[in-house]
């Protein structure tokens, strides 16, 4: 079991998602506002079937996972997924739903970077995912995955394909710092090479 930390400091418990999960993964959709289930489904959802609940819970961990942040209090704050695109096995088309009480502590952000490593671990390279152009958040979020491609799509809507960038944990200590650098965490003062 993995652990996120959000921004007040407070973790999570983070799981792959199993199959007795389907209530309350039922649970957690009903803690989505129609806004919310319709920027996640790109249409009106009032619920989800039986046949979606399978779809969602019953995965085979390799070309389809879905891990589930986990709360003391119940259902679960939110589910990230991904699943691989038949034609393409390097990309997989990647979701997030977090719950409206729990948005913007940085649940999605914490559940989609561990999404990104699993997927690293099953030989996908590449995310890919349609979006709503006016849905900033959702954009925002995954470009901070890798580098991305956003190209309009139909109906308002924006297609992105995001290069998934190696685990931080690998690579030098100068890259790392470049990667820092890059999202604004660190300013670089000098020139490479100067003492």
């Amino acid at each position: 079991m993995d652990a996120i930390t959000l921004r007040d400091g407070s973790t999570l418990a983070v799981r792959p998602i199993e199959p007795g999960d389907k209530e309350d993964l039922a649970q957690g959709f009903e803690g989505l506002s129609d806004d919310s289930r319709y920027k996640r489904f790109l249409s009106p959802t009032p619920h989800l079937s039986d046949a979606q609940l399978r779809y969602l819970t019953e995965v085979d961990h390799h070309d389809h996972e879905a891990l589930v942040a986990l709360a003391d209090s119940g259902a679960g704050p939110g589910v990230a997924r991904f699943v691989r695109l038949p034609d393409e096995p390097g990309s997989a088309e990647v979701a997030v739903a977090v719950r409206d009480d729990w948005q913007g502590r940085g649940v999605a952000t914490g559940l989609l970077r561990l999404l990104a490593a699993r997927a690293r671990e099953e030989g996908v390279e590449r995310f890919t995912a349609t979006a709503l152009a006016s849905n900033h958040a959702v954009i925002d979020l995954l470009e901070e995955l890798g580098p991305a491609r956003v190209v309009p799509g139909a109906n308002g809507t924006v297609e992105m394909q995001v290069e998934l960038a190696p685990d931080e944990r690998d690579g030098s200590p100068l890259r790392r710092a470049l990667r820092s650098a890059a999202r604004g965490l660190i300013e670089m003062r000098g020139h490479l090479g100067e003492r």
